[in-house]
């Protein structure tokens, strides 16, 4: 009897670390697909426009704009307003307060719905995107996430 039970205890051992790999196994799975961009190397710009086209944006590579930028100790006012733009996305700037980042721009050449200058905008840090945006530089301009809408 008691060898049954050593039995039924090492299968039920046996389940619960299977089961433990897979749930690892699938959470790594979705934050590569509920964070776009880490299947590039985004520390280089040629993945940084292979990223981009993915998502259907062409930039101007020439219009390439590097500067290091500190995240804010504190998220309020309009940086909050922005974050919740980021949360949209899958990324979070409440994990990264105080920290520094890449951010890196380009002129995008496919926006079409915009008569102005359109950017898009990548802050990347250790080689991961941890927010984006896309921005009109119009007095009148307008801000959004990276995703192509069709009207676009």
């Amino acid at each position: 009897m008691a060898e049954k039970r050593v039995k039924t205890t090492r299968k039920k051992a046996l389940l619960i670390i299977l089961s433990a790999a897979v749930l690892i196994l699938l959470f790594i799975m979705a934050r590569g697909i509920f964070l776009p961009g880490t299947e590039y190397d985004l520390s280089t710009s040629d993945g940084r426009e292979a990223y981009l086209n993915s998502l259907g944006w062409e930039i101007d590579k020439d219009t390439e704009t590097f500067r290091t930028v500190v995240v804010p100790d504190k998220l309020d006012g309009i940086m909050a307003q922005y974050n919740r733009m980021q949360q949209a996305q899958g990324y979070d700037l409440e994990q990264h307060l105080g920290e520094s980042c890449s951010q890196y721009s380009y002129e995008l050449k496919n926006y079409t719905d915009s008569e102005g200058t359109v950017i898009v905008t990548l802050y990347i840090q250790d080689g991961e995107l941890i927010a984006a945006d896309i921005h009109s530089t119009a007095v009148n301009g307008f801000m959004h996430g990276l995703k192509k809408n069709e009207n676009h």
